[in-house]
């Protein structure tokens, strides 16, 4: 037969708080009966989800003992459930510090983030027009920074810094789209 008990009222005073609070209570008593006939008496744990007994209050086979226990395991809950959840609490507390500093450890070495999914989709269709058979990186650089804005060459020079990461001279560009001019 189990009995949980979910809700437990009692004083905040223990933490500071004048008030009555609600606390849910993964902890309750359980009445087991064993194969020589007796029941016993345990609290168990079931707040990382598994079954942990906490204390086993005793076992007996007199009803009147056994409900005695019964009464014994919830007042040992009622005296302990504020300390273990606090301990918890703490350790909670301090997995949630530790994965914030490791977070910021790790953004504070990020040096660039780069996000080029225009430019891998575009690559695709760069190499299906058969643009690719030119073997020109140049070319390239610039049919997907002009596909993706329409700009000046300078501001063309900018985009590809900005969001590819690729270092292309105005000059170069100017010469290139020269180049592409008289080609036409």
């Amino acid at each position: 037969m189990y009995l949980l008990l979910r809700h437990i009222h009692f004083s905040g005073h223990r933490f500071g708080c004048p008030e009555k609070f609600t606390y849910l209570c993964p902890m309750f008593v359980r009445k087991k009966k064993n194969i020589s006939g007796k029941v016993s008496v345990q609290v168990i744990d079931k707040s990382r989800g598994q079954y942990k007994v906490c204390k086993t209050i005793g076992s007996s086979s007199v009803s009147l003992e056994i409900e005695r226990m019964y009464r014994e395991g919830k007042d040992w809950i009622k005296r302990h459930v504020g300390q273990t959840n606090m301990l918890h609490i703490f350790e909670v507390e301090d997995n949630k510090r530790n994965e914030i500093e490791e977070t910021q450890r790790v953004l504070d070495n990020v040096e660039n983030i780069l996000l080029n999914g225009t430019e891998l989709l575009l690559d695709r269709v760069y190499r299906q027009i058969g643009f690719d058979q030119m073997d020109d990186d140049t070319l390239r650089q610039l049919v997907v920074a002009r596909l993706c804005r329409p700009t000046s060459k300078k501001g063309t020079a900018d985009y590809l810094k900005s969001h590819f990461d690729q270092d292309v001279h105005l000059s170069k560009i100017y010469r290139y789209t020269n180049l592409v001019y008289k080609l036409r």
